[in-house]
């Protein structure tokens, strides 16, 4: 048929409203629906859908991920007894030690991430190791806006802190979510922002729960291990299940991780976090057990399976310990998954919880294993002053100006000796009454107040340094413990 003839043959009224309508007809409604919900299904595959779950997590959680910059001076070391009259022999050998005429210095900074806990009180959460470095520190929000921040308090055996900030306005805060309730394989993010203006995200799954890492001196408990990289950078940033809920801190102090990533679980980071804001540093456990080392005749004697274990000689009244059932000659294998086969491995296991936690011990009685729940508390202050005396023999008193005249000392500082246990470590070493102890590591001694509470915090490590004074003269003195 030619084309002239068919073009009038469809130009025809009649006809032409009948192909119009067979067209033009419109779809039942449910068929329309069908088309749309099979369209949607298979979209994805496509590449039409890639706003997926990560996404949208990310986008919900980016504001509240924050960059931590630490500005410290760092700095030649300055003579520590600049302050005390020196022989003229040890002044010279000192002096090629230190910088005697003033400390050279410069700037250095220390990058990692942290994420807004508390929008209305400005708490950011993040890795002690982070901001170990004391100076100013620096808070950076995704949109660019700077804050000094302030420590509430940091916990190195956790590896957590809180810093808080000062906003006019109500900060973006991240949402809690529940660490017990995570599964193996499950589908999770790590955010940093590492750099001040803009996030970096990895993804992974669960591989592991409940790892025990050990990193140089401390052990960490019960870990989140995962594929999703963790770098410093966003060391301090939130892990994320897939519905943009916080269920872990990354941490990057394991150096020997390779393509695996760590996270301290949220619902043990809360038990932390609250003792930071309330107290600004963590109430350490008291068990209330003195233990002693098990050695291979003990060990063969108690029939014990495996090496290792420590002997539980002796245990205070009204203690976490009495109450919990463990007795004197006990012999403690495990505290909660850490096997124990010293002294020193059970007191790093221990720095994984806090007063009020509840620790699951591995015990070896009577030929048998049994396993005993101890709910963990702070260590009694009004203990302090014998633990003292236990610990390095010593009674001391506040150093009031009357015992400053008999000591003779131009401390205005510290704690007084009183009384020194014969034959103890520093009675042999010299120390002798009289003399007055400045500083143990770290913690400045103003008063009996602070001396007791470093032997509380330092009761549980090998060794501490102190710092005596006698007269004008200071000297140090590493004491085992």
């Amino acid at each position: 048929m030619e084309m002239p003839m068919l073009k009038r043959i469809m130009e025809m009224p009649m006809l032409k409203r009948q192909i119009q309508k067979k067209l033009f007809t419109p779809l039942p409604a449910c068929l329309g629906t069908l088309i749309l919900m099979l369209w949607a299904a298979i979209a994805p595959a496509f590449g039409y859908e890639r706003e997926n779950a990560v996404v949208r997590a990310v986008r919900k959680v980016s504001p509240a991920v924050v960059n931590i910059s630490s500005e410290y001076e760092v700095h030649k070391r300055a003579n520590p007894f600049s302050e005390f009259e020196m022989n003229p022999f040890f002044d010279s050998f000192f002096r090629d030690f230190f910088d005697q005429r003033g400390e050279r210095h410069y700037k250095k900074n220390s990058l990692g991430s942290g994420v807004i806990i508390d929008g209305k009180r400005g708490l950011i959460l993040t890795n002690a190791h982070v901001i170990e470095q004391v100076g100013i520190i620096t808070v950076v929000l995704r949109d660019e806006r700077e804050f000094e921040a302030q420590i509430v308090g940091a916990d190195p055996d956790s590896d957590l802190a809180v810093l808080r900030i000062s906003s006019k306005k109500r900060l973006p805060a991240i949402e809690m979510g529940d660490s017990d309730d995570i599964m193996i394989g499950e589908t999770v993010i790590a955010i940093g922002n590492p750099f001040g203006f803009s996030n970096t995200v990895t993804t992974g799954v669960v591989s592991a729960i409940n790892r025990s890492i050990r990193a140089e001196d401390r052990v960490y408990q019960d870990f989140i291990q995962t594929d999703a990289s963790i770098n410093p950078g966003n060391s301090g940033g939130p892990l994320l299940n897939i519905n943009g809920q916080l269920i872990g801190i990354n941490t990057a102090i394991y150096a020997k991780a390779q393509g695996i990533g760590f996270a301290i679980p949220i619902n043990k980071a809360r038990r932390i976090i609250s003792d930071l804001i309330q107290y600004g540093e963590v109430i350490q456990p008291w068990v209330g057990i003195h233990i002693q080392e098990v050695d291979a005749r003990l060990s063969q004697y108690l029939n014990l399976p495996g090496n290792g274990g420590i002997l539980v000689k002796a245990v205070e009244a009204d203690s976490p310990a009495v109450r919990a059932g463990i007795q004197e000659g006990d012999i403690i294998l495990s505290v909660g998954r850490q096997d124990i086969r010293s002294p020193q491995d059970y007191h790093m296991a221990m720095k994984g919880f806090t007063a009020g936690d509840k620790v699951s011990m591995g015990i070896w009685r009577d030929g048998k294993h049994i396993r005993l729940a101890v709910r963990t508390a702070a260590f009694p202050t009004e203990l302090a002053a014998e633990l003292a005396y236990e610990l390095l023999g010593v009674s001391v008193d506040n150093l009031s100006q009357q015992n400053r005249f008999h000591s003779s000392t131009t401390a205005t500082e510290g704690v007084v000796i009183t009384e020194l246990r014969r034959q103890s470590y520093l009675a042999r070493t010299g120390v002798r009454p009289g003399d007055v102890i400045r500083q143990m590591d770290e913690m400045s001694i103003r008063n009996v107040k602070d001396f007791e509470k470093a032997i509380v915090k330092y009761r549980k490590k090998a060794s501490v340094v102190i710092l005596l004074q006698r007269g004008d003269q200071g000297y140090y003195i590493t004491v085992r413990l």
